[in-house]
């Protein structure tokens, strides 16, 4: 017989070992159960149901040699919200991520752990509640299952489906920090964006400029003897264009990845070839792109949070408290800000370019794509609560200007309001950095504001 990789050998540099025909049942088994040893967090639930849902459509393209009782399973599985126990530690991205993807299949098999009602029990216990039989697993299937992208990509997906709102978040809240520092909206015109014809730039200067229109605020001090703003102000268009470019990327890598088949190795029409799709380089480049573009947004947003908090700066009353020396007022949500921003800074590096040899050398080049998902994450959570911290900082400054700001930004500063008062005296502020977080988070500002001049680009 013809040895083919996974099917009848074994696995990595164990290729070269041929399995009796007899054992290969048995060989998927082994595999599943041996590569089930990962480590750390267990991931949250809407991770490991989107690493189901990118197998099976990888499975589904038809070059990976299961049986459709394998995509049923897996469909079934989603259905009924069967929640695998899966540690967010363990894969180096290039050989599929095989950790998380063995502990989702363990558990289809009936097998490792599973999460009911938030508690965690044995995988079978779960499939009793849920109804369901454990998965068999017959020659190739269990390679099939393991070798691909999915933990890094789910991830991906999750991280840029929010990095996208976030970036929308942070214009809105950089029009209201824009409007708090008596900034005008001039650096936003047409004529320097299409100057400079960066697709991202031309969006963003448009976004921007309609935020702005019809401001009491701007119209206030438009004939001010100030020659131009602080770049963080004025250079919005610029660093938020440059990020939609990067964006863009991302989007590219994902629509690719996501329909890809990744499996090793695929079968077409009849030949079994082993090759290298399950490498995940595509996908760790991307991520560390946006671990760079989120890492930006929180610096960026930082910038103007220290800014309207300086009384040389903002002329506004020191850390816009109103009774200053008694109260401290908002001066430790800078300290929140930088914190948050500088552990992002330290997290952006690109675990891409980092690779540690696996499997006795034959796997000897890893895209460690898997890191920079665990990264990413983290790093989103932190940068939508500086944004939040800006609008909550930004909110304050306007109270005090006591002038209308544009219609858009109203809006969103009255949701603000309904949630997080205006500060008149010291208080704890951590429950109302997550409320704004939490609004942030569901697109409920963004709503607020696009409800008053349309969908933002």
């Amino acid at each position: 017989e013809k040895p083919i990789y996974g099917v009848n050998t074994g696995f990595g540099e164990l290729a070269n070992i041929r399995i009796e025909e007899e054992k290969i049942k048995e060989l998927q088994e082994n595999l599943i159960r041996s590569h089930s040893c990962g480590t750390g967090e267990p991931l949250k639930e809407e991770v490991v149901r989107a690493i189901m849902l990118l197998r099976l459509n990888s499975l589904a393209r038809g070059m990976s040699g299961v049986r459709y009782n394998v995509l049923d399973k897996i469909a079934e599985a989603l259905n009924k919200r069967f929640y695998p126990y899966v540690p967010s530690q363990g894969s180096v991205g290039a050989s599929g991520d095989l950790v998380q993807l063995a502990h989702v299949a363990l558990s289809l098999m009936g097998e490792g752990e599973a999460f009911y009602e938030g508690k965690r029990m044995a995988s079978m216990e779960v499939m009793e509640k849920l109804g369901m039989e454990p998965l068999s697993l017959e020659a190739k299937e269990g390679i099939a299952l393991i070798n691909g992208t999915q933990f890094m990509t789910a991830v991906l997906c999750l991280c840029y489906h929010d990095a996208v709102n976030l970036i929308k978040n942070a214009q809105v809240a950089g029009v209201m920090s824009l409007e708090a520092l008596k900034g005008t909206r001039q650096a936003f015109r047409e004529e320097i964006a299409k100057a400079r014809p960066y697709e991202g730039q031309i969006k963003v200067a448009k976004n921007l400029w309609k935020l702005c229109e019809g401001s009491e605020i701007m119209e206030s001090h438009k004939n001010c003897p100030k020659v131009q703003d602080a770049y963080s102000l004025r250079c919005m268009p610029q660093v938020f264009g440059a990020m939609y470019e990067a964006l863009d990327f991302i989007h590219h890598i994902l629509q690719v990845e996501i329909n890809s088949a990744t499996d090793n190795p695929l079968i077409f029409d009849g030949d079994v070839i082993s090759g290298g799709n399950f490498h995940g380089e595509p996908v760790a480049l991307a991520m560390d792109m946006l671990n760079i573009v989120l890492t930006k947004i929180s610096s960026f947003s930082e910038r103007r949070i220290a800014r309207m908090l300086d009384e040389k700066l903002s002329e506004l009353p020191p850390f816009l408290a109103k009774q200053p020396g008694l109260n401290s007022g908002m001066m430790i949500l800078q300290y929140t800000a930088a914190s948050l921003t500088s552990e992002n800074k330290s997290m952006a590096y690109p675990a891409s370019v980092d690779s540690i040899p696996t499997s006795a050398n034959q796997e000897d080049y890893q895209s460690m794509g898997s890191v920079g998902a665990r990264k990413c994450m983290q790093i989103l959570e932190n940068a939508e609560r500086v944004v939040s911290i800006e609008y909550i900082v930004a909110s304050q400054a306007i109270d005090l200007i006591g002038m209308n700001s544009s219609p858009p930004i109203m809006a969103v500063h009255g949701l603000i309001r309904k949630h997080v008062k205006t500060l008149v005296r010291d208080r704890a502020m951590y429950g109302d950095i997550e409320r704004i977080a939490l609004l942030l988070h569901h697109g409920m500002l963004l709503e607020k504001a696009e409800e008053a001049v349309g969908k933002l680009e």
